[in-house]
């Protein structure tokens, strides 16, 4: 585990399969392009039990691979430590800042600012819409959205 001094973020969705997985792929690229992969812990969970278990979407799968961005990883939902071990818990949308506040308040000793990943989002589009049901445009849409809000709250982090 990361030492306490270096930065630590948890990107959050309903299922840890499709929005979470992306924006924790951008984030861990930005950050390894900025030579600083040292100075952050990332991960990225679910709020659900829906997909623990589960590969990312193929859909999000190919929308990385085509901006050359590896992305693997086993959803799993959010836990207590998690709220006392991160810095910063963005999620993707108001419900699920919902559920992350709710849960945090069960937790003694929350040290994490819990946030909507697009309240970072210069085009100020503050929800990033789920795209399990959608096509290769609804994730590409996605990844800019993502791309978008890391660059911005990196630069603000």
């Amino acid at each position: 585990m990361a030492e306490r001094s270096h930065k630590s973020v948890l990107v959050v969705c309903l299922g840890n399969i499709c929005r979470s997985p992306i924006a924790e792929a951008v984030f861990r690229k930005r950050v390894a392009d900025q030579n600083v992969s040292g100075d952050w812990r990332m991960d990225r969970v679910a709020t659900s039990t829906y997909e623990v278990g589960n590969p990312p979407d193929y859909g999000g799968q190919s929308c990385m691979r085509k901006h050359g961005i590896p992305m693997s990883h086993t959803a799993r939902q959010v836990t207590k430590e998690d709220f006392a071990t991160f810095d910063y818990i963005l999620c993707v949308d108001e419900s699920n800042l919902r559920d992350l506040n709710r849960k945090s308040n069960q937790v003694k000793n929350c040290q994490a600012k819990i946030k909507v990943l697009g309240s970072y989002d210069p085009h100020k589009q503050l929800i990033i819409e789920d795209p399990y049901y959608g096509n290769d445009s609804d994730f590409e849409l996605v990844y800019q959205q993502c791309l978008r809000c890391c660059r911005a709250f990196l630069e603000k982090a």
